[in-house]
């Protein structure tokens, strides 16, 4: 008899503190302790729903300086990037204006804004957050290491079909072939790495853009001054990204802001005094009028005024810590408006000096307020740039969690909320080719082109992620999905056509760093993909375990062995391995399971499964650590205490449950399929599946804090006291922390291309990442590693 286990944090400690109130509202009690007031506060509101109109107001207030910096400081580089060799007719800037306007409504306010914002995975964006609500919805992961209890978390939400339904028929369609999961996979790793590159980008142009305004007011400076003083600027932008967002992060909201109110007034007083006809813009017959003209130059214009709506992936990808209506109030309100105000009032300046538009945005600024607004946008560029780089870290972190990326260094930089997070590797990675492009490139528009390349891809993918969004998980009808992806295709489209006249004018370079991104990725993945389904494969049978007898035909020594397996079933290799070089194995032997799940957070008090493997008289069980892709993994010691605390529950609960009595009949080797088998008893993988430690047999026994109580009186019983004195002792004599040391080659018979991705590439970042012990925090002195070879 197995039984599921769901402890954590709260473990058997909180059997006074319990009651009958859900164990949502427990877990929240329980995190508050650990997280300053006012941020419990505004996250209990945020989980239910109900804010007053000041909290609402303050909240979107706050939203400007993380999710809108990037969005909000594009018009430092519109223009210029618009027309680059200036412009023949006055009414081409009316045109123009009038296509940032309905570029503005259409992409940013009505499809972010409006309704990418809603498809977050509980607060989270991003194009991973999109991927894991598909996830959840249909079997597409590619790594199929879930099981029925998983959807059982509270956390894993998630809606049911009708047979006949049309999301129903996606769905199948989805999951019949392996290569459709995988064509998900890449498109999902193509958004990613087109993000990655807004992360180098945006503080190249942003800040290059912002120094740019010293050679306006002080002609006598050279370019190169400006690009040595924007390298500056991001050196230390990067050299300080360790210390997190937290000690400065209040300043981020009123710098942005500032700006907006800044740059709108500017937009204004630009309107009244240099052409208030350019409001006709607001009328879309110029648009037409715009291509009408015809040139090929009109045409490209478009990768300029895309430019327009950048910073719409870092919105979608910061919203973690707002709500979707404090983003929104802020959109519609503040940040919309103002940036129609600035557009419109730099066009007005630009068609009465013509030959400023290379310098649109400083020259239209007032001279007797031309400094501080010099100040104040190199602030906002700072923030703007903070934001995407946030969002590059967000995002590798999530690509961690599923496989994706290898393992690298992830510190949390904030104890409020767990989104702050801080990658040492990335963060000098995206600080040396940010400075390349500066410096390389050394002016805004081919910085831009490459920019606008990035964006518009990211826009892309995002539309087709939305499609099977709509499909599967809001279940729209097909017509309301129809509509939207053909709207938001025909315009990104055509964007995307734009950009293809500008790949060897810069356009390239997002290319080669999401290809260079997109092949480690995609290696790594196959790699573990394949270093996991040799582990299913070679599964070591309970049979021939139950077959060794309780002493495992070893000695069995004081002590308790953690052994890491990425298997939530079956009896890993790895062990087999263990005791057949080793003549002796601990007193009891935990096989521990770390499992990311497509899910943002797993509650604390959810955490770990615990099962038994074979008869007690065998001291063996299962733990798995259920982590979604925003948790943080504990120290070790904590971990290990966690864990212990599972252990002993569950031995509690199992003698409550069954008086006592061994499970081995539960055990027969009758219910074994009959399969011949090497001398380990390795069979093939239908075998494998048929064996006894299987989840199908895990039953939930309700919540643990009203079981807290029945588990003390159950542990009365001499058969779990017996044990429970037994693992203690053993846990005094010293845990060991056995893990495999894997070396995965490609077999002799296998392709080349199959031999230089995981002989070279796969080997190669192996040997570069951060061993498991490490992102385990596994203390050196208690750890064993074991070595063995794998041929895929």
């Amino acid at each position: 008899m197995a039984a599921r286990v769901e402890a954590a944090t709260v473990g058997v400690e909180i059997d006074e503190e319990s009651d009958e109130r859900g164990s949502m509202w427990d877990l929240d009690q329980k995190l508050d302790q650990s997280m300053d007031e006012e941020a419990c506060r505004l996250r209990n509101m945020y989980r239910e729903k109900k804010f007053s109109a000041v909290l609402l107001l303050q909240l979107s207030f706050q939203s400007l300086g993380v999710v809108y910096g990037d969005l909000g400081t594009s018009p430092l580089y519109v223009f210029y990037n618009t027309f680059p060799h200036g412009f023949d007719d006055p009414e081409d800037v009316i045109g123009a204006l009038s296509l940032i306007i309905y570029s503005l409504t259409l992409i940013p306010l009505l499809k972010y804004v409006f309704v990418v914002c809603k498809a977050n995975d509980n607060g989270q964006g991003g194009t991973f957050a999109l991927y894991s609500l598909l996830c959840r919805h249909a079997k597409v992961k590619t790594i199929r290491n879930q099981h029925r209890t998983d959807e059982e978390l509270t956390t894993y939400s998630r809606s049911t079909f009708h047979e006949l339904s049309f999301a129903a028929k996606t769905k199948r369609w989805l999951e019949k072939k392996t290569s459709r999961k995988t064509a998900l996979l890449m498109l999902v790793l193509v958004g990613t790495c087109m993000v990655i590159g807004d992360g180098i980008l945006t503080p190249a142009i942003s800040v290059l853009s912002a120094a740019g305004g010293l050679r306006v007011n002080l002609p006598h400076i050279s370019n190169g001054v400006v690009v040595f003083v924007a390298v500056v600027i991001l050196i230390s932008l990067f050299s300080v990204q360790h210390y997190g967002t937290d000690r400065v992060g209040w300043l981020f909201a009123p710098i942005v802001f500032i700006w907006f109110l800044s740059i709108a007034s500017i937009g204004m007083y630009n309107i009244w005094k240099h052409d208030s006809s350019v409001l006709k813009a607001f009328s879309p017959v110029y648009i037409y009028r715009y291509f009408k003209r015809g040139g090929r130059d009109r045409w490209t214009s478009l990768g300029g005024i895309m430019l327009s709506i950048t910073g719409i992936e870092a919105l979608f990808a910061d919203l973690s810590h707002f709500p979707v209506s404090a983003v929104q109030i802020a959109f519609t309100v503040i940040v919309f408006p103002c940036l129609l105000l600035a557009y419109s009032g730099q066009a007005a300046y630009i068609r009465t000096h013509p030959d400023h538009v290379a310098d649109a945005f400083y020259r239209s600024i007032p001279g007797s307020v031309y400094w501080p607004m010099f100040i104040i946008a190199t602030a906002a560029a700072i923030v703007a740039s903070q934001a995407t780089i946030s969002a590059t870290f967000s995002l590798i972190k999530q690509a961690l969690a599923h496989g994706c990326f290898p393992r690298v260094k992830v510190v949390h930089t904030s104890r409020k909320f767990l989104g702050q997070i801080y990658v040492p590797d990335i963060n000098w990675i995206l600080m040396v080719l940010c400075i390349a492009v500066t410096a390389g490139f050394k002016n805004q528009s081919q910085i831009g082109n490459a920019y606008g390349t990035a964006v518009v891809i990211v826009m892309l993918v995002t539309t087709l992620l939305m499609t099977l969004i709509m499909i599967l998980v809001w279940r729209c009808h097909w017509v309301l999905v129809l509509v939207f992806t053909v709207l938001s295709l025909v315009v990104e489209c055509t964007y995307f056509s734009a950009m293809l006249f500008k790949i060897d004018q810069g356009g390239w370079v997002p290319l080669v760093i999401a290809a260079a991104f997109l092949l480690i990725m995609s290696v790594w993945h196959y790699g573990t993909l394949k270093r996991y389904e040799f582990e299913m494969h070679s599964r070591v049978s309970m049979a021939w375990i139950l077959g060794l007898g309780p002493s495992l035909g070893l000695v069995r020594v004081p002590g308790v062995g953690l052994v890491y397996t990425e298997l939530a079933s079956g009896v890993p290799h790895i062990f087999s391995h263990f005791i057949t070089n080793l003549p002796a194995i601990h007193s009891v032997v935990v096989f521990v399971c770390v499992k990311n799940l497509p899910v943002y957070t797993v509650p604390e008090e959810e955490r770990f499964l615990v099962k038994r493997i074979g008869p007690k008289n065998f001291h063996m069980f299962r733990c798995v650590a259920r982590y979604g892709y925003g948790d943080l993994h504990k120290r070790d010691d904590d971990f290990e205490k966690r864990l212990f605390e599972s252990l002993f529950l569950y031995v509690r609960l199992e003698s409550m449950m069954e008086g006592g009595c061994s499970d081995s009949d539960d055990y027969s080797i009758c219910g074994s399929v009959n399969q011949p088998k090497d001398k380990l008893g390795n069979g093939n993988e239908n075998e494998n599946l048929a064996t006894f430690d299987t989840f199908d047999s895990i039953e939930s026994v309700g919540p643990v804090k009203q079981l807290s109580n029945t588990v003390t009186a159950s542990s009365q019983m001499s058969g779990g006291v017996d044990e429970l004195e037994f693992i203690n002792r053993c846990r005094d004599a010293g845990v060991v922390h056995i893990m495999g040391n894997t070396v995965v080659r490609a077999r002799r018979e296998a392709r080349f291309y199959k031999k230089i991705a995981i002989d070279y590439v796969y080997a190669f970042l192996r040997k570069i990442c951060r061993e498991h012990s490490v992102i385990f925090n596994v203390p050196q002195e208690s750890l064993l590693n074991v070595g063995q070879i794998f041929y895929v």
